[in-house]
């Protein structure tokens, strides 16, 4: 479990142990961060972004199965609908099945799956994008 009120759990602040923490703060155009909830249909949640995305991390945080991050990005796979994902916390190879499709759009994402590790109805889920061509920050030659 992670922490207790005496910020004793296994998997916080044990004696000995070094940690790592990602922190990134959100840049209008280039990056955007969040949550969604799933609805358990193949026609699952659109997700807005305000950019089209280039890599998008998902993880489940209350499901049946919150074991996997799940990794997209348009370098691997250049066209809708994108099943093909890595998982970074895990040793497994890039995964191509079908119950991890999504659609990446020009303003966001759309969940094309009934998956429980994507698209569980009622659990929530947060996510990491950035941008394909971050427009607000590019120079024009």
């Amino acid at each position: 479990s992670i922490g207790s009120a005496a910020n004793t759990g296994t998997d916080l602040n044990v004696s000995g142990k070094n940690y790592v923490a990602y922190c990134f703060a959100e840049v209008n155009g280039f990056s955007k961060f969040g949550s969604f909830t799933g609805n358990g249909s193949a026609d699952g949640p659109f997700v807005y972004c305000g950019f089209t995305p280039r890599w998008i991390l998902i993880k489940d945080t209350v499901g049946a199965d919150t074991a996997a991050w799940l990794l997209y990005d348009t370098a691997r796979n250049t066209y809708n609908v994108d099943g093909s994902i890595l998982c970074p916390n895990l040793s497994d190879a890039e995964n191509t099945n079908s119950a991890w499709y999504i659609d990446i759009i020009s303003n966001g994402f759309k969940i094309r799956s009934s998956y429980g590790q994507l698209n569980l109805s009622g659990s929530s889920y947060i996510f990491a994008a950035f941008a394909e061509t971050p427009f607000n920050y590019s120079r024009a030659r």
